[in-house]
C-alpha cells in the first residue's frame, strides 16, 4: 500500500511531537544562543572585542595547523614531479646533444672529404698527365705485405704496373686489376723494387721495401756522396714509370741510406693513377 505526501507530514510531526521535554529545552536554548550572538557580533566593547579576537586568532591558527599536513603532502608532489620532469628533460636534452654532435661530426666529415675532393680535382687539371682518382677501400698491412685496394679498375682505364699517387707524390703500383678494384703494392712492400735517382747528385738507384720499416735506397755506386735531405724521383728507367715523381728523401741511420716516404702511407684515402704510364709491370 502506497503512503501519500500527507501521510508523510503527518509522520515527522507526529515524530516533533512526540519528543522528550529534554530535547525541546536544548533546541530552544541554542536558539536562544545563536540570537545572543548575533547581537553580540554588533556590540562593541573591549571585553567583546578581545574575546572575538582571541576566537578568530584561535579559530586562524587551528585552521592552519590542520592544513599543514596537505600542505606539505601537496609541497613535496610538486617537489617529487618537478624533479621528476627535471630528470626527463635532462635525458632529453642528452639525446639531442648527442644528435647535435653527430650532425656536426658529419657535416665536419662532409667538409674534410669535399676539401680531399676539390684537391684531387685541382691535381688533375694542373697535372699533364691522364690522371684516375679512386678511394681506397681496404688497407692491407702486416710485416710482409703493404698494399690497398681502390676503387676503380679496368672500367677506368687502370693496367698492371701504372704508378700510384698520393696528391703529386709516388707511393706504389697497380699490381692487380679487377673490372672495378684494383690492388695497390705499396713502396714499403717487402716484394716493391722501384727505379729511382737522387737529387741533386743524380745517382741511380733501386728503393728495397721492408714491410713496416722505411724503404731503403740500394745499389748505389760505391763512390756515391749521397747525404741526409737528398730528394729521391722515379727514374724512368726501362720505361716502368714516368720520370721525376717524388718519392721521399734521404735520411742515413748507421750507414743505412733510409728514404723518408713524402707521403705518410697510412694516411691515405684517395688515390692517383697516372693512365700514361701504360707499360705492363708484373
Amino acid at each position: 500500500m502506497d503512503t501519500s505526501r500527507g501521510d508523510v507530514g503527518i509522520a515527522i510531526r507526529s515524530a516533533f511531537l512526540g519528543k522528550g521535554s529534554k530535547q525541546k529545552f536544548s533546541l530552544i536554548v541554542l536558539i536562544i544562543f545563536s540570537i545572543v550572538l548575533i547581537f553580540a557580533e554588533r556590540i562593541e566593547t573591549k571585553p567583546l572585542n578581545y574575546i572575538r579576537g582571541f576566537l578568530k586568532d584561535t579559530i586562524y591558527r587551528g585552521s592552519l595547523f590542520v592544513s599543514l599536513p596537505t600542505q606539505s603532502f601537496n609541497s613535496i608532489f610538486h617537489t617529487t614531479r618537478n624533479h621528476l620532469n627535471l630528470y626527463t628533460n635532462y635525458e632529453n636534452l642528452i639525446v639531442e646533444n648527442n644528435k647535435l654532435k653527430n650532425s656536426i661530426s658529419k657535416q665536419d666529415f662532409l667538409e674534410m672529404e669535399n676539401t680531399q675532393l676539390r684537391k684531387l680535382i685541382e691535381e688533375q687539371i694542373s697535372s699533364s698527365a691522364n690522371l684516375v682518382s679512386a678511394r681506397v677501400l681496404m688497407d692491407q698491412k702486416s710485416p710482409y705485405l703493404n698494399s690497398f685496394i681502390i676503387n676503380a679498375g679496368a672500367n677506368k682505364g687502370i693496367k698492371n704496373g701504372m704508378a700510384a699517387l698520393d696528391g703529386e707524390n709516388f707511393i706504389g703500383r697497380i699490381v692487380d686489376v679487377s673490372f672495378f678494384s684494383s690492388r695497390v703494392l705499396l713502396v714499403s712492400d717487402l716484394n716493391s723494387r722501384i727505379p729511382a735517382i737522387t737529387e741533386p747528385s743524380g745517382f741511380h738507384a733501386i728503393i728495397n721495401g721492408h714491410g713496416i720499416n722505411n724503404p731503403t735506397l740500394e745499389y748505389l755506386p760505391i763512390n756515391h756522396n749521397v747525404k741526409d735531405g737528398d730528394k729521391i724521383y722515379t727514374s724512368g728507367k726501362e720505361g716502368i714509370f714516368a720520370p721525376g715523381i717524388p718519392i721521399g728523401e734521404v735520411k742515413i741511420e748507421n750507414n743505412i741510406i733510409n728514404v723518408l716516404l713524402f707521403s705518410d702511407l697510412s694516411q691515405v684515402t684517395f688515390a692517383n693513377v697516372k693512365l700514361g704510364d701504360k707499360k705492363n709491370y708484373k
